[in-house]
C-alpha cells in the first residue's frame, strides 16, 4: 500500500502544501547573506548618527537655557532698577509741581476777591446782553429762506456791540483782571492735570517695581513691547513740568500787579443800551408784520392749489374711466376680425365689413393713445401740483416757525425783562 507525500501547512492561508512547492517558492522570496549584512551595519550607522546629533542637540540646549536664563536675570534686574530712578525722578517733580499748585490756588483765591470787588459795577449789562444773545440764539433755528440776514438780526447784533462796549468803557481793569484769571486757571488746570499724571504714574511705577517672578497676575500679552505709545522723552518730560511751573510762576506775577493796581472805573452807559433795545424791539414789530402778511398770502395759494389738485384728480379720474371704457368696444372689434378670419377659399373678402372694422380698430387705438397722452399729462400736472403744494406748506411752515420765535420766543422774553430798572448808575 503506498504511502502519502508529505504535505507541510502554508504559513499565510494555513492550507497544506507540497514541500517540492515549498523548496520551489524558497529561490524567489528570500534576501542573500550580504544583502542581510549590509542591512544591520546600515542600522547600526544610522543609530550611531542619530546618537551623535541627539547629543550634540542636548549640548546647544544646556548652554543656550544657561546663556538666556543669565541675559534674563541681567535684564530683569537693570528694569528693576530703571523702574527706582524713575520714580525718584517722578516723586520729585510731583512734589515740585504740588508745591507750584498750592502757591496758585491761594493767588487765584486773593485774584477772585479782586474780581468780585470790581464786578457790581457792571453785573447790571449782564441781564440785556444776555437777552440779545439768546434772541441771536433762538432766531438760528430759522429755517430755509427765512434764515435771511434782516433788520431784526442786523439790531441784535448792534445792540449786543454796544452793550460790549459799554462794558468795556464800564471797566477796562476788570476785563483785565478776568483775562488773568483765564490765564491762572489755565496754569492751574496744566499743573492739576500734571500732578494727577504724575500721581498715577507713581501709582503703576511702584506696582510694575514690585512685579517679580512669582507675582499673582503676571500675564502675556502679546506684541506689546512692539506697540510704542510714548509721547516724549525723560528730556522733554522733565521740560514740561519746568515750563508749567515757570508759566504759573510768572502768571503770579501778573495777578500781583494787578491786585496792586486794582481801581474802580464806572461810566454811564443807561440812555446807550435802552436805545439800542427800543430800536431792536421795533425791528421786531415790523419783522412780524411782514411775516404775517407773508404768511397770509402763501395760505391762500395753498387753498387755490389744493383746489387744483382736487379737479385734477377728479380728471385724471374721468380720463381713466374713459380708456377703460375704450377696452370693451376694442375687444368687439377684435372678436369680429379674428372671427371673420376663420372663412373659408373665396369667402375671405376684402369687403366693406372688413374695412369698417380695421377702420374702427384704428379709430379706437388712436382714441386710446390721445387719452394715455392726455392721462400722462394730467398725472404729471398733478405731481407738480403736488410738488407746489409740498413747497407752500413747507415754506408755511417757516413762516410759523419763525413767526413762533420772533413773536413767542424772542419778543416774549423781551417784554418780561424791565429795562428801563436796570441800568442807573
Amino acid at each position: 500500500m503506498a504511502t502519502e507525500p508529505l504535505r507541510f501547512p502554508n504559513l499565510v492561508t494555513g492550507n497544506a502544501r507540497n514541500p517540492q512547492h515549498a523548496a520551489r517558492a524558497a529561490l524567489y522570496t528570500r534576501y542573500t547573506p550580504f544583502e542581510w549584512a549590509n542591512s544591520s551595519l546600515n542600522q547600526y550607522n544610522e543609530a550611531d548618527t542619530n546618537r551623535n546629533f541627539s547629543e550634540r542637540l542636548r549640548c546647544e540646549a544646556m548652554r543656550v537655557m544657561k546663556e538666556t536664563e543669565e541675559k534674563t536675570a541681567v535684564a530683569q534686574r537693570e528694569s528693576g532698577r530703571r523702574l527706582g530712578e524713575r520714580i525718584t525722578d517722578t516723586t520729585f517733580w510731583r512734589n515740585e509741581v504740588a508745591t507750584e499748585l498750592e502757591n496758585m490756588l491761594a493767588e487765584t483765591s486773593r485774584l477772585q476777591d479782586t474780581r468780585r470787588a470790581l464786578e457790581k459795577a457792571i453785573q447790571d449789562c449782564e441781564p440785556p446782553l444776555h437777552i440779545a444773545q439768546e434772541n441771536l440764539y433762538h432766531r438760528e433755528g430759522r429755517h430755509g429762506i427765512d434764515l435771511v440776514h434782516d433788520q431784526v438780526e442786523q439790531s441784535l447784533l448792534s445792540e449786543v456791540e454796544q452793550i460790549r462796549s459799554c462794558q468795556c468803557r464800564l471797566k477796562q481793569l476788570h476785563q483785565r483782571v478776568c483775562d488773568q484769571l483765564r490765564c491762572s486757571r489755565a496754569a492751574q488746570q496744566e499743573l492739576e492735570l500734571d500732578v494727577k499724571s504724575k500721581e498715577s504714574a507713581l501709582g503703576i511705577d511702584n506696582v510694575a517695581h514690585t512685579l517679580n517672578n512669582f507675582s499673582r497676575g503676571i500675564n502675556y500679552y502679546g506684541g506689546i513691547e512692539k506697540y510704542d505709545n510714548t509721547l516724549t522723552t525723560p528730556d522733554s518730560w522733565a521740560e514740561n513740568s519746568n515750563r508749567n511751573c515757570q508759566r504759573s510762576q510768572n502768571e503770579r506775577i501778573k495777578s500781583a500787579q494787578l491786585r496792586a493796581d486794582a481801581d474802580n472805573l464806572i461810566n454811564t452807559c443807561s440812555n446807550e443800551i435802552w436805545n439800542s433795545w427800543g430800536s431792536t424791539n421795533n425791528a421786531f414789530s415790523r419783522r412780524v408784520a411782514e411775516t404775517l402778511e407773508a404768511k397770509g398770502k402763501l395760505q391762500m395759494h395753498l387753498h387755490k392749489v389744493q383746489k387744483e389738485i382736487f379737479d385734477e384728480e377728479k380728471n385724471i379720474e374721468l380720463l381713466r374711466k374713459a380708456i377703460i371704457d375704450k377696452s370693451k368696444p376694442l375687444k368687439v372689434a377684435h372678436t369680429r376680425l379674428e372671427g371673420r378670419s376663420h372663412r373659408r377659399a373665396v369667402e375671405l373678402c376684402k369687403d366693406d365689413a372688413y374695412n369698417s372694422l380695421v377702420l374702427e380698430v384704428q379709430e379706437l387705438e388712436h382714441s386710446l393713445n390721445q387719452l394715455h397722452r392726455k392721462l400722462e399729462e394730467a398725472e404729471a400736472q398733478h405731481q407738480q401740483l403736488l410738488y407746489t403744494q409740498s413747497n407752500l406748506e413747507s415754506d408755511l411752515r417757516l413762516k410759523v416757525n419763525s413767526l413762533f420765535i420772533d413773536r413767542e420766543k424772542c419778543m416774549g422774553m423781551r417784554r418780561s425783562f424791565p429795562i428801563n430798572a436796570t441800568i442807573k448808575y
